[in-house]
């Protein structure tokens, strides 16, 4: 199987067009040759008409293409039609998606208003109760002719309207039918997507596209890629638009880090076509994050093999045959699987590679801005200077021989290759050679300038700082998803606090390295039924210093559980002013007031023994 034309080049996967709405007022086409469309979600409830629109409007102006509005009952869905009617009368026809989980006649109901109705095949005739249960392939049938008869009626009304849908499967609301059968992983999403595309198209409807999300970025990298080799594996016809979204990213940098590592890794091997940056903050901070990162993926990606790029005249300059070839490729697309190196030393007995954690390197400049404001006790340090170390630097277009697996290496400065793309073939190559060297990661290479910065940029000169973040975030972030890399170096942010904070942010999004609290926050909607940045900030300010624990902030039910099921505590809207806590993926507490919820879920963490009193810091210290 294979999910794009090569791990080292661009090439946009070819799907088929899907018109949303009217192109000449608004409307957007989806897919082909088409610019990635940008959308994004409203916050407020969706019987406020007027905030609806004025929060719509907000968005479009910011250049979103897509809104996306909850209809959790079928009285909201029954006011989408005043909400489109208001815009409408403003001049505005941006596309609106319909966002339905649960409630087929809300589905029903919001169809006759807006163009995009999307469903959500966990839970839109499916169930999840955490039960257990063995289908045989009798009953597994019957089930599949339930989903049928309850999902065709809104098919059969897209057709006669001309409404397109979204299949999205969510990692956190998997059926209890689907996690029976596939258990809890990347095919239960697909197929579970498979089964609600399969009866769109006995009834020769095609104007749909696919989602599958999750807030784990390896997660949801390996669930596209899945998806998409098992789409060209159905047939060609089967080329249907990708919409990229990690969900319950969170807010500030993780947010961003955890979005660009998971839709940017994607979009640099030319899949997708409609994306969101999913933040628990306002929505149109969403829309900026999207258009800057759209910008990075073009200038970190190659479209041709040979030309400028891959001299004609080196040894090496044929990129496809390392491609999707099982004794070549760099890594396993469809499982994570951290490359097998073995374990050396870098510098003052600090060592990589083998089970040893991924480490962080910093250049010799930014070691003496940040080492003497480093105590021995700090999680976020430099374990290792640059310069200082014995690396061999390599430019694996070109032939090269490492006579030692524990010498470290990495790509050396000015290949004129995207790091992405260079620091894969790496990889293969040196497989090719039988070597397993412990690989240096960089966020960019020196000599190769990053778009729009000036001629010969010098270390010193170095990008805007929230361009730096989602430029380090899909590169480092898309090979530490490929289970390459056993220390890492970033070079594009300036400030040697910030440049060493996000190295730190990189490894805890893509699950090498614990040194923080970590938290799963839902983006608002109209389900939530609290106030999610108010109380996302009142429960860090509570537990930002609990290293190693995963706090899971839901606003409603739809994800929680499920979303948060590797997550040690959740906090989950349960209805009005009333919280419910949870450990794992059970509810343990119930209907707490509000007021009282971040307290209790404090109580709930010491009662599991997992909480430390926060360090006082002596006035005049600093990190």
């Amino acid at each position: 199987m294979r999910y794009c034309e090569s791990p080292f080049f661009y090439h946009r996967r070819t799907t088929r067009e899907v018109v949303i709405g009217d192109p000449a007022r608004g409307g957007v086409i989806i897919g082909g040759d088409h610019p990635v469309v940008k959308q994004s979600m409203l916050t407020c409830d969706t019987m406020d008409t007027a905030e609806s629109v004025r929060q719509t409007l907000d968005l479009v102006a910011v250049g979103c293409q897509l809104v996306r509005i909850t209809a959790p009952t079928v009285k909201d869905a029954a006011n989408l039609q005043n909400i489109v009617a208001e815009l409408h009368k403003r001049g505005c026809f941006v596309p609106i998606v319909a966002d339905i989980h649960f409630k087929p006649e809300a589905a029903m109901e919001a169809v006759k208003w807006v163009e995009v109705v999307r469903v959500n095949p966990g839970n839109y005739a499916d169930s999840k109760k955490f039960a257990t249960k063995e289908y045989t392939d009798e009953q597994y049938t019957a089930e599949l002719k339930r989903i049928e008869e309850k999902f065709t009626p809104l098919v059969l009304e897209c057709i006669r309207l001309k409404r397109c849908l979204r299949i999205g499967t969510n990692h956190g609301s998997l059926s209890d039918r689907i996690m029976n059968r596939y258990g809890d992983t990347p095919l239960g999403m697909v197929e579970s997507a498979l089964e609600f595309a399969r009866i769109c198209r006995q009834h020769n409807f095609h104007n749909f596209k696919f989602s599958m999300k999750s807030s784990n970025p390896k997660v949801m990298i390996e669930c596209y890629r899945l998806l998409v080799a098992r789409l060209e594996q159905e047939g060609p016809d089967w080329n249907y638009p990708i919409h990229l979204g990690v969900t319950e990213a969170g807010e500030g940098e993780d947010g961003r880090i955890k979005s660009a590592i998971g839709i940017g890794s994607l979009l640099c091997d030319g899949l997708g076509d409609t994306i969101r940056v999913s933040l628990t903050e306002d929505s149109p901070r969403e829309i900026e994050v999207c258009t800057d990162l759209l910008a990075q993926v073009a200038s970190l990606t190659v479209k041709r093999l040979n030309g400028d790029l891959v001299k004609s005249g080196n040894s090496f300059n044929d990129l496809t045959r390392y491609s999707f070839n099982s004794s070549t490729f760099p890594f396993d697309p469809f499982h994570f699987e951290r490359r097998k190196t073995p374990e050396i030393e870098l510098a003052g007995g600090v060592k990589c590679g083998g089970e040893q954690l991924i480490r962080v390197v910093v250049p010799r400049a930014t070691w003496d801005k940040v080492a003497p404001k480093i105590r021995s006790k700090d999680d976020v340090k430099p374990e290792a200077v640059y310069e200082d170390l014995n690396v061999a630097e390599i430019d694996p277009t070109k032939d090269f021989d490492i006579n030692c697996e524990t010498q470290l290496v990495t790509v050396k400065d000015g290949v004129e290759l995207p790091a992405i793309s260079v620091f894969r073939l790496l990889a293969a190559r040196l497989k090719c050679l039988g070597r397993n060297n412990p690989i240096l990661l960089k966020d960019w290479l020196v000599g190769v300038q990053p778009s729009g910065c000036p001629d010969r940029l010098k270390p010193e000169l170095q990008l805007e700082p929230k361009i730096a973040l989602l430029r380090a975030s899909v590169v480092i972030g898309s090979l530490l998803a490929d289970g390459i890399g056993d220390a890492i170096l970033i070079r594009g942010e300036a400030g040697g606090g910030q440049s060493l904070r996000l190295a730190y942010n990189i490894l805890q999004a893509a699950g090498c390295r614990s040194f923080k609290t970590d938290y799963v926050a839902c983006p608002s909607c109209g389900r939530t039924l609290f106030n999610l940045q108010t109380v996302t900030a009142r429960i860090k300010a509570r537990t930002e210093h609990l290293k190693g624990v995963k706090i899971a902030i839901m606003g409603c039910i739809v994800n929680g559980p499920g979303e948060m099921a590797d997550a040690d505590f959740g906090y989950v809207g349960g209805a009005p002013g009333k919280i419910n806590l949870y450990v794992g993926k059970q509810a343990i507490k119930f209907n707490i007031p509000e007021a009282e919820a971040v307290e209790r879920l404090v109580d709930l963490i010491k009662e599991h023994n997992k909480w430390v009193e926060p360090e006082l810091v002596t006035v005049g210290e600093s990190h």
